[in-house]
């Protein structure tokens, strides 16, 4: 069963100028239970407006959006998308003035009325699966930008998602802090959690991606296995990106 399917979704942005900028054009994709994602292309190419127009965090211009089957396109159906999709972004977006407990139990005891003392097993249970047991107490800037990153997963999967999206999760991040924030997703891949991920990091998207696609100026060109799509790719567009990155 498909967890999330768009079709002919579209995007666009008015600039100051009253032009439009077609960010995403007619792009249809879906994403089945347990299936790991990966979206790859150029910069400007609509890699996060896709994701962020599913989330509904950017209005669609036209098109549909389906989670398990159920069409969520309209306002109404805001709420429960937020509920059921996790997201983590690019800025770690952590609440400065709260420590890492209090970040990650804030939404299940506002949102879903979950007791104190079962956030908190929550949270510790959470923080265990990133590595960050011992961070509890801590507020976000006495965090390196990895752990940073770590505690937004955890946050996100405090709410139990069915889904997880990530929005380049590693380009704030220091290179050597890059594995430690991959190595936990490989790790959500493994489990079985259905992920749809824009990302640069290929050997991640070797290593976990179910299925690759690449996007160009608002398009989606192409869709494959990774080890067909990086060997083989059938369209130009793709075979002349990859070349500059492999």
């Amino acid at each position: 069963m498909a967890r999330i399917r768009v079709e002919n979704l579209c995007k666009d942005f008015v600039t100051d100028a009253s032009k439009s900028i077609h960010a995403v054009k007619n792009a249809s994709l879906s994403v089945e239970e347990g299936e790991v994602v990966v979206i790859i292309g150029p910069s400007g190419s609509g890699k996060s407006t896709l994701l962020r127009t599913i989330n509904r965090l950017e209005i669609p211009t036209s098109g549909k959006i389906f989670f398990d089957e159920v069409e969520v396109s309209s306002n109404s159906d805001i709420r429960h998308i937020r509920e059921e999709v996790g997201m983590v972004f690019q800025s770690f977006n952590l609440f400065p003035h709260l420590t890492v407990l209090e970040n990650i139990t804030l939404a299940p005891m506002r949102v879903k009325k979950m007791a104190k003392a079962e956030a908190h097993a929550l949270a510790y249970t959470l923080l265990e699966r990133v590595g960050l047991s011992e961070k509890a107490n801590s507020h976000p800037n006495q965090l390196s930008g990895g752990q940073q990153q770590r505690v937004a997963i955890a946050r996100a999967l405090a709410m139990n998602p069915k889904v997880m999206l990530f929005d380049e999760p590693t380009s704030a991040l220091d290179p050597e802090m890059i594995k430690e924030v991959l190595d936990v997703m490989l790790s959500l891949a493994k489990s079985g959690m259905t992920m749809l991920i824009v990302s640069h990091e290929m050997g991640f998207a070797t290593a976990a991606a179910d299925r690759i696609v690449f996007m160009d100026e608002g398009e989606i060109i192409e869709v494959a296995k990774p080890e067909v799509l990086f060997n083989n790719p059938q369209s130009k567009r793709t075979e002349k990106f990859l070349k500059h990155i492999l």
